[in-house]
């Protein structure tokens, strides 16, 4: 799994502007699930091979004990107690503070590697003023400017090193368990679901959100099909104490998709499309994942109600449209067989394997009934495809000037390589790569 890196400080030290910086982009998952509030960020980071999850906080004051700021230092406190290390940061320019002290207090308490990152620090690298943050016990000082972008990289490994790191990538084997996450908002139904399909109550399931605090995995087989089911809500497990402030485990939910094969896509036809499940399926879909949407409790609204959800489906998940749409009850058990069928199907298409021929005649037929537009003096000439990689797919393509095809005639591609497979329920990734033009300068 993805290791977790949580961020925390004491406000305006620069935790937002690390937080874009290891993530390489402000497009952050919002945590705007029940029981959250909207201070607290989620975004994939990467260094090399290696993938993180990245957790922004926001400014913490342990002992705060009224109003918004002891939900912050809530927050602050669930994402430390859900992250595998903690980078906290300080500003060198604002000095040492009382407040630093209580922080550094409240890490010294909760077990976990607390990586020190003296920020603002462009310039000061030697410089005196870092001696001071020793006082904090928290280890040597990394000195580093988020502005900037100084001394990020080291910042990463030191907060990465104590966590193992498969350079190999999870494959889909033959034979080997479909790795099938069940995700959706808290109450949409998601353990029910499961021990609907298991016929006993395997995960304890409550009319109340956030009843599952950890990423529960179950071993399934179904008609010779193994599965690994992982139920992803915001969670429990029996014998413990269920705690208000653990509703919902969004990092659970984002390292269970990525450690999928397929994801479930649960949404309740009572609530319609929310910003919660747009959340979730933008991140699943940047994750590359496989995925099936079932809509749940489709029994308990009328045919207006219906029309209306089928409408803001198409729009707020237009970016899921290759996903297929099923309509269920879990608890009365109407619709599960089809789901089972659109899960193979979406497995068997994210792991389908293309071969270079067939690639490239589907390509050259492409181009003969639609050619890419022409960029200046130059058409793109498109010459042969192969495949480079599984789940998702990827089909890379070679020629010349290929910087020049648009994204609309890479849909176009897209569309005429999904029509011959028969992929569904899979994004489909193409890759341009141009050759070298020996009569043109600007390649020799």
């Amino acid at each position: 799994m993805k290791p977790v890196i949580a961020i925390v400080g004491r406000p305006n030290v620069g935790k937002s502007t690390l937080f874009n910086r290891m993530t390489k982009s402000r497009d952050a998952i919002v945590a705007d699930f029940a029981g959250l509030t909207r201070d607290r960020h989620y975004g994939d980071g990467r260094l090399g091979e290696r993938e993180f999850i990245v957790v922004d906080t926001g400014g913490f004051e342990p002992d705060s004990t009224t109003g918004i700021v002891k939900e912050m230092a809530k927050q602050t406190r669930q994402a430390v107690a859900e992250a595998d290390a903690v980078i906290f940061v300080v500003d060198v320019r604002g000095g040492l503070s009382a407040q630093d002290h209580d922080i550094a207090k409240y890490l010294r308490t909760v077990g976990k590697k607390v990586v020190l990152a003296v920020n603002k620090a462009e310039g000061m690298v030697d410089s005196p003023h870092l001696a001071e943050f020793y006082e904090l016990g928290m280890g040597e000082p990394h000195p580093i400017s988020s502005a900037h972008g100084q001394g990020i990289r080291s910042l990463i490994e030191e907060a990465l090193a104590d966590f193992p790191f498969d350079e190999e990538e999870q494959e889909a084997d033959e034979g080997a368990p479909i790795r099938l996450a069940v995700a959706g908002r808290p109450n949409v139904g998601k353990s029910t679901l499961i021990n609907t399909w298991l016929g006993e109550e395997r995960l304890v399931a409550f009319d109340m959100p956030g009843t599952t605090r950890d990423a529960i995995s179950v071993p399934f087989e179904r008609n010779g099909q193994k599965f690994q089911l992982i139920d992803t809500a915001g969670l429990r497990r029996r014998g413990k104490v269920f705690e208000a402030i653990e509703k919902f485990s969004v990092v659970k939910t984002l390292q269970a998709i990525a450690d999928a094969n397929v994801v479930l896509l649960l949404l309740d036809a009572t609530q319609g499309v929310t910003d919660q499940d747009a959340h979730i399926a933008g991140y699943i879909l940047d994750s590359g994942r496989a995925v099936v949407l079932a809509v749940n409790k489709w029994d308990a609204v009328d045919d207006y109600q219906k029309q209306l959800l089928q409408r803001s489906i198409e729009q707020r998940l237009a970016f899921l449209k290759y996903a297929p749409l099923l309509h269920i009850s879990a608890t009365k058990r109407q619709g599960l067989g089809p789901v089972w069928k659109a899960i193979a199907d979406a497995h068997a298409s994210a792991t389908k394997k293309m071969t270079t021929p067939v690639l490239t005649r589907l390509l050259q037929e492409a181009v003969e009934h639609q050619a890419p537009k022409r960029a200046g003096m130059f058409r793109p000439k498109l010459r042969y495809a192969h495949q480079g990689g599984m789940n998702p797919p990827v089909i890379v393509i070679h020629g010349n000037n290929l910087e020049h095809v648009t994204d609309a005639y890479k849909r176009y591609l897209e569309g005429r390589f999904r029509e011959h497979f028969k992929l569904v329920g899979t994004p489909l990734r193409i890759e341009t790569r141009s050759g070298k033009n020996p009569f043109d300068p600007r390649d020799a």
